[in-house]
Protein backbone atom coordinates (compact mmCIF):
# COMPACT_ATOMS: atom_id res chain seq x y z
CA UNK A 1 0.00 0.00 0.00
CA UNK A 2 0.71 3.21 -0.92
CA UNK A 3 -0.31 6.32 1.02
CA UNK A 4 -1.39 9.91 -0.75
CA UNK A 5 0.37 12.36 2.17
CA UNK A 6 -0.01 15.40 0.03
CA UNK A 7 -1.28 16.58 -3.61
CA UNK A 8 -0.23 19.96 -5.62
CA UNK A 9 -2.90 22.41 -4.60
CA UNK A 10 -2.26 24.21 -8.28
CA UNK A 11 -2.13 20.91 -10.51
CA UNK A 12 -5.32 19.64 -8.95
CA UNK A 13 -7.20 23.44 -9.04
CA UNK A 14 -6.10 23.79 -12.56
CA UNK A 15 -7.34 20.07 -13.84
CA UNK A 16 -10.59 20.71 -11.75
CA UNK A 17 -10.90 24.14 -13.58
CA UNK A 18 -10.69 22.38 -17.34
CA UNK A 19 -12.82 20.06 -16.01
CA UNK A 20 -15.43 21.87 -14.79
CA UNK A 21 -14.81 24.63 -17.82
CA UNK A 22 -15.70 21.43 -20.21
CA UNK A 23 -19.07 20.53 -17.94
CA UNK A 24 -19.77 24.58 -18.49
CA UNK A 25 -19.54 23.74 -22.16
CA UNK A 26 -21.63 20.65 -21.81
CA UNK A 27 -24.49 22.60 -19.86
CA UNK A 28 -24.04 25.55 -22.28
CA UNK A 29 -26.57 24.53 -25.03
CA UNK A 30 -29.60 23.78 -22.13
CA UNK A 31 -29.17 27.46 -21.14
CA UNK A 32 -29.38 28.06 -24.95
CA UNK A 33 -32.46 26.20 -25.15
CA UNK A 34 -34.28 27.57 -22.07
CA UNK A 35 -33.34 30.94 -22.80
CA UNK A 36 -35.22 30.36 -26.07
CA UNK A 37 -37.97 28.87 -24.72
CA UNK A 38 -38.43 31.72 -22.20
CA UNK A 39 -38.32 34.05 -25.11
CA UNK A 40 -41.14 32.57 -26.73
CA UNK A 41 -43.62 32.03 -24.20
CA UNK A 42 -42.92 35.50 -22.86
CA UNK A 43 -46.43 37.15 -22.75
CA UNK A 44 -44.36 40.66 -23.58
CA UNK A 45 -42.34 41.16 -26.44
CA UNK A 46 -39.45 42.55 -25.28
CA UNK A 47 -36.33 42.58 -27.12
CA UNK A 48 -34.27 41.26 -24.30
CA UNK A 49 -35.96 38.27 -23.22
CA UNK A 50 -33.92 36.08 -24.77
CA UNK A 51 -30.39 37.90 -24.80
CA UNK A 52 -29.99 36.29 -21.05
CA UNK A 53 -29.98 32.96 -22.04
CA UNK A 54 -27.39 33.31 -24.47
CA UNK A 55 -25.48 35.57 -22.44
CA UNK A 56 -25.55 33.28 -19.67
CA UNK A 57 -25.03 30.25 -22.24
CA UNK A 58 -21.90 31.82 -22.94
CA UNK A 59 -20.77 33.17 -19.87
CA UNK A 60 -21.15 29.49 -18.00
CA UNK A 61 -17.69 27.72 -19.43
CA UNK A 62 -16.01 30.87 -18.06
CA UNK A 63 -18.00 30.57 -14.70
CA UNK A 64 -17.87 27.01 -14.32
CA UNK A 65 -14.03 26.67 -15.18
CA UNK A 66 -13.53 29.50 -12.39
CA UNK A 67 -15.36 27.87 -9.63
CA UNK A 68 -13.68 24.82 -10.71
CA UNK A 69 -10.54 26.37 -10.03
CA UNK A 70 -11.34 27.98 -6.58
CA UNK A 71 -13.32 24.50 -5.38
CA UNK A 72 -9.99 22.72 -6.89
CA UNK A 73 -7.75 24.56 -4.66
CA UNK A 74 -10.17 24.63 -1.67
CA UNK A 75 -10.46 21.55 -1.75
CA UNK A 76 -6.76 20.37 -2.28
CA UNK A 77 -6.08 22.67 0.66
CA UNK A 78 -8.28 20.95 3.17
CA UNK A 79 -7.22 17.75 1.86
CA UNK A 80 -3.53 18.43 2.63
CA UNK A 81 -4.45 19.45 6.23
CA UNK A 82 -6.22 16.45 7.02
CA UNK A 83 -4.07 14.45 5.31
CA UNK A 84 -1.30 15.18 7.78
CA UNK A 85 -4.06 15.12 10.74
CA UNK A 86 -5.52 11.95 9.87
CA UNK A 87 -3.38 10.06 7.29
CA UNK A 88 -3.47 10.31 3.13
CA UNK A 89 -5.94 8.06 0.76
CA UNK A 90 -4.11 4.41 0.61
CA UNK A 91 -3.17 3.57 -2.31
CA UNK A 92 -2.52 -0.07 -4.18
CA UNK A 93 -0.21 0.02 -7.23
CA UNK A 94 1.06 -2.67 -9.59
CA UNK A 95 3.82 -2.09 -11.82
CA UNK A 96 2.87 -4.01 -15.13
CA UNK A 97 6.10 -5.89 -16.65
CA UNK A 98 6.04 -3.48 -20.06
CA UNK A 99 6.08 -0.27 -17.52
CA UNK A 100 9.33 -1.27 -16.22
CA UNK A 101 11.53 -0.51 -19.27
CA UNK A 102 11.21 2.65 -21.34
CA UNK A 103 9.65 2.61 -24.68
CA UNK A 104 12.28 4.49 -26.17
CA UNK A 105 16.09 4.52 -26.06
CA UNK A 106 17.52 6.61 -22.82
CA UNK A 107 20.52 8.05 -24.46
CA UNK A 108 19.59 9.45 -28.18
CA UNK A 109 21.98 7.81 -30.97
CA UNK A 110 24.55 9.92 -31.95
CA UNK A 111 24.34 12.28 -34.66
CA UNK A 112 26.99 12.04 -37.61
CA UNK A 113 28.99 15.14 -38.13
CA UNK A 114 29.14 16.86 -41.34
Amino acid sequence: MHIVKSVGVMSVAKIMGLIYACLGLLFAPLFLLIGLLGSLAGQQKSPFAGIFGVFFALLMPVLYGVMGFVMGAIGSLLYNLFARLVGGFEVEVELQPAMLTAPYPIIPPPTPSV
